[in-house]
């Protein structure tokens, strides 16, 4: 048994444990529509479903201490060191805080909604993992229409935002609420157009049928000119989608106190954390998945290949919150209108054109097209310098 089918051979194995021990231990008191068949499929679906509620949560904690102890290092700071050894115990630690933290209400808020948000925001950004296809064979659903699954349920969170800061009734809430609507729905427009360019030269919406595409190290999608520009496109505009710097004006510490959700404690606060860090790693999965060949790589089993493309992809989230500061609302709307958005459109057209063309005059023609689109639209999105003002007072 290869490294590759470990995972699968344990999953047909309890499978069949199921059919051939559990069955004819419960047969007497089952109905009789449940049939070992039927019993198998609840099975294998049980199974998918536990591993992606125990494993995704498990990477989210140990991503909350690999960002502090990188942001801290790149800040000249150590980063959690205090609980277990190296700080490893530290998100142990703080998930007892935030279940033992009171959890407390606006008394002017609207309860049943300031209590649905974080719900809301969590079950999408768990279920979105379902297609996300985690090596050869080990998907919990190969849904023909995954692309466009994943990135429906991905827009739900932006309800629930503006659920959470419509029901504090806190203007600082609000605001955060409403920043996160105006960000999220610009920046859903480039994420998806830029999804949209390898949908297209696939054929399918399949997330398996994309990384089979992808043949060979150097048939990645990112090594094409069209598909560079997307995953660059699509970089940016996840991290917008995810809140993360310097795109966290929905949060804007500096600006509305913590934002949207400003008015939440206890573990209420602890599902918009978990939901941030879920929605950047899904993206992330998702990335790796549309434009690195997801499971596709040498030497190494499928399973490590897509996680390591992924880790490397949060990384990059990681030194972006170290490294930028935040941007102005302003520069926020005026980059993914007045940039993202047409070069979006002239990826779409570029890769269509290519498609026509021989491999090399295309990847040539692709390139120039690209690389001067990019500069041209830098021109109107060029630092504006600001004139400082002068009051004059007259009797």
């Amino acid at each position: 048994m290869s490294m590759d089918n470990v995972w699968i051979a344990i999953k047909q194995a309890a499978v069949g444990a199921a059919r051939d021990v559990l069955y004819p231990l419960l047969d007497p008191v089952l109905p009789a529509w449940i049939t070992p068949e039927r019993l198998m499929m609840f099975a294998s679906a049980v199974i998918s479903v536990v591993s992606i509620l125990v494993i995704v949560p498990l990477v989210m904690m140990y991503l909350t201490w690999a960002e502090r102890k990188v942001v801290g290092r790149m800040q000249n700071r150590f980063g959690p060191n205090r609980v277990g050894w190296f700080g490893l115990l530290q998100p142990i630690a703080d998930a007892v805080k935030m279940l033992t933290k009171e959890d407390i209400v606006p008394a002017r808020g609207d309860r049943f909604v300031h209590l649905m948000a974080p719900v809301l925001i969590l079950v999408p950004t768990l279920l979105v993992y379902a297609v996300i296809p985690f090596g050869e064979g080990m998907i919990a659903a190969d849904l023909d229409i995954g692309v466009l699954y994943f990135l429906a349920l991905s827009s739900v969170t932006t309800l629930a935002v503006f659920m959470a800061g419509w029901a504090s009734r806190n203007k600082y809430s609000f605001l955060g609420g409403m920043r996160a609507v105006a960000q999220m729905v610009s920046y859903e427009i480039p994420l998806v157009i830029a999804a949209v360019v390898v949908v297209m030269r696939v054929g399918s919406l399949s997330t398996v049928a994309i990384v089979e595409a992808q043949a060979g190290l150097f048939g990645w999608f990112v090594f094409q000119p069209w598909g560079l520009f997307a995953f660059l496109i699509f970089l940016a505009a996840m991290t917008a989608e995810a809140n993360r710097s310097p795109f966290d004006l929905p949060e804007g510490e500096s600006e509305l106190v913590a934002g949207f959700h400003t008015e939440y404690s206890g573990m209420k606060f602890g599902m918009f954390y978990l939901a941030e860090y879920f929605s950047a790693l899904a993206q992330c999965f998702l990335a790796a998945t549309l434009f690195f060949g997801g499971w596709k790589g040498p030497l190494l089993p499928g399973w490590i290949w897509i996680f390591l493309k992924t880790f490397v992809l949060v990384f990059v989230l990681f030194l972006f919150r170290g490294t930028f500061p935040r941007v102005r609302v302003d520069q926020l709307m005026g980059f993914t209108w007045k940039f993202l958005l047409p070069l979006a459109l002239t990826t779409v057209f570029v890769a269509g054109l290519t498609y026509y063309l021989p491999p090399v005059p295309g990847w040539i023609v692709g390139a120039v097209l690209l690389t001067g689109t990019f500069f041209v639209l830098m021109l109107p999105n060029r630092r504006v310098t600001l004139v400082r003002r002068a009051c004059r007072l007259e009797n």
